[in-house]
């Protein structure tokens, strides 16, 4: 069996995990890690495998799991998409999905290769739950409340703002699909706390949610990786009313997020050229394993 040769671009608090995943695939191989610093204070885990700056100086790289802040997704997405690689990301801004599956689609078309966007749990698993949900009660109204647990996104939106040397936004569900961002900073010298806290207010992530940003003298002392979701749908099967369905999870959040990326990156290997969601693909083209063996264990 040909392996699947994988890049982790990144490697933070996703790409440690996306390197967990990958070692226990037993179709994937690692093909390198892409930092900022490259092989320069190389952590020991990594000391077998190429650390590069740029993905050009690995070989024979299929996919490339991007392990980057959302808002460097489409800059990587669109150079490594033009190299004839595939990729995967897990892009968390809702509002901005559409704009970026047309933009990569287009780089992806032009060069045959297959972008699979916004592939974490939500959105990404959370978003099949949601539309399998649709289909059996198709008229209806669906909840999803996330937490409470850190939010890696909003964690690292703060974290680019002005002034904050380290940050941990905390999401707590108040129900009906309504949360209140807790975010906890500790600030750089000589930055005045009221206005970086109107900054992070103000930033695209928190704009539409109760947010609160209290100052903090060591944010590591509150850093917990755990997460959740409950997510509810009261809807209509056909003409019959008061169909209830709900389904919970609690995870830690990085490690999931990585599973999602290398499942969804060998879905990738299996599409046409374009740009998807995880919506847009086969369940089962997720999955390691015989395809019929799979049908007979799970359906």
């Amino acid at each position: 069996m040909k392996k699947i040769r994988a890049a982790i671009v990144g490697y933070g608090n996703i790409g440690h995990y996306v390197l967990d995943a990958v070692n226990a695939a037993p179709d994937f191989e690692l093909a390198g890690v892409v930092r900022r610093n490259g092989a320069e204070n190389k952590p020991a885990e990594l000391e077998a495998c190429p650390v590069v700056k740029n993905i050009r100086e690995l070989k024979d790289v299929d996919v490339a799991i991007l392990a980057t802040p959302t808002r460097s997704v489409e800059e990587y997405a669109k150079d490594i998409l033009s190299l004839g690689i595939h990729t995967v990301d897990s892009f968390d801004i809702h509002t901005d999905i559409v704009a970026l599956r047309r933009e990569l689609g287009a780089v992806a078309k032009q060069h045959g290769t297959v972008s699979v966007i916004s592939a974490g749990w939500d959105p990404g698993s959370d978003s099949v739950v949601r539309a399998l949900l649709q289909a059996i009660a198709p008229k209806g109204i669906t909840y999803t409340n996330f937490g409470p647990g850190m939010s890696m996104g909003h964690t690292v939106a703060v974290k680019a703002i002005e002034g904050v040397k380290a940050a941990l936004s905390m999401t707590i569900p108040t129900g009906t699909g309504i949360h209140r961002r807790m975010v906890y900073i500790e600030l750089k010298d000589g930055y005045e706390f009221a206005k970086v806290a109107e900054a992070i207010k103000k930033d695209e992530y928190f704009a539409h949610d109760e947010t609160h940003v209290i100052q903090v003298p060591c944010v590591d002392d509150l850093l917990d990786m755990g997460h959740g979701v409950n997510l509810t749908r009261k809807g209509v099967s056909g003409k019959t009313q008061n169909q209830l369905f709900e389904f919970n999870m609690r995870i830690n959040n990085p490690a999931l997020t990585a599973q999602v990326l290398v499942g969804v990156a060998r879905a990738a290997m299996k599409q046409q050229p374009g740009c998807y969601t995880m919506i847009e693909l086969p369940v089962i083209d997720l999955l390691y394993g015989d395809r019929e063996e799979l049908i007979r264990a799970l359906v």
